[in-house]
């Protein structure tokens, strides 16, 4: 039986709450769009929606993955809304945001894997405004020609999560490659000028050693921007938290990552990929 570990106080956050935060709700509602901070349960979503910043999911709610530390569902995932990018774009646009994050599930069901819809909602975004763009891609199995394709449009930032160390990935990513995800962010560098970012998830049973071999590997392809976060379980079901990382250990690893070269390093508890998302750009 799995038991679930209380959270430390450094964890503890407020239930979103406030007027911009009901007013965002309701545009999304309204205009039927996902983002991950709902689907994920991020806990950063009242400080982040209070500030009008915000990561829309693409291309529907549902995975065809089944990754056993995240909480967005596993299925078979709706019929693609081709609405989908011009609803975002006019969103983006209405809420005068000078910075969006897009990422989406993985859609393995789609002979495109849903590119189309990628590439179409990066250029209606820059066709009706000024935000500058984050693009935080899924794998698309390691397929270049996708990779390519963003890499043409051209988003200020392109980022891609490793997650966990080599010796975790496939225990939680399951469908997940280690050094697949490390090739794309190579490929990224390599092809373009274009800023590049990942993230690690911490607390599911990695050491310290690992760690930073992992950052080190990061480094290799001089990748710009590294987040780091706890790793919480969305349930039981999910796999489980092995130790909470300490407040002061994250600031241990983030001067070792600084000390490697990487550009901007968020590194606490609290930090998810899109983090201080906006200030990576400058």
């Amino acid at each position: 039986m799995k038991i679930k570990k209380n959270k430390p106080i450094w964890l503890k956050v407020r239930f979103p709450i406030g007027v911009k935060y009901e007013k965002i709700n309701n545009l999304l509602l309204k205009e039927s769009l996902n983002t991950i901070c709902k689907s994920s349960d991020c806990p950063n979503i009242g400080t982040c929606w209070k500030n009008g910043v915000l990561s829309f999911l693409l291309l529907g709610n549902i995975c065809t993955r089944s990754c056993k530390f995240c909480a967005i569902k596993t299925g078979k995932p709706k019929t693609i809304n081709v609405l989908e990018p011009y609803k975002i774009a006019k969103t983006v646009k209405k809420m005068e945001m000078k910075h969006v994050v897009l990422t989406s599930v993985n859609r393995d069901d789609l002979k495109d894997m849903g590119i189309k819809i990628w590439i179409k909602t990066i250029r209606e975004i820059k066709k009706i405004s000024t935000s500058t763009i984050e693009a935080l891609i899924p794998d698309f199995k390691g397929h270049k020609k996708n990779i390519a394709l963003i890499i043409k449009e051209h988003p200020e930032i392109i980022s891609h999560n490793l997650e966990t160390v080599p010796r975790l990935t496939q225990k939680v990513c399951i469908q997940g490659k280690y050094d697949r995800s490390l090739s794309i962010l190579k490929y990224i560098k390599t092809k373009s000028d274009i800023r590049t970012k990942t993230g690690l998830m911490l607390g599911i049973g990695e050491t310290e050693v690992e760690v930073i071999n992992t950052f080190k590997d990061i480094r290799k392809y001089n990748i710009d921007i590294l987040t780091i976060g706890q790793y919480l379980p969305p349930t039981l079901k999910h796999y489980p938290v092995k130790s909470f990382i300490t407040p002061h250990k994250f600031q241990y690893y983030k001067n070792i990552a600084l000390d490697m070269g990487f550009l901007y390093v968020e590194s606490n508890p609290l930090v998810r990929s899109s983090y201080n998302a906006s200030k990576h750009i400058i």
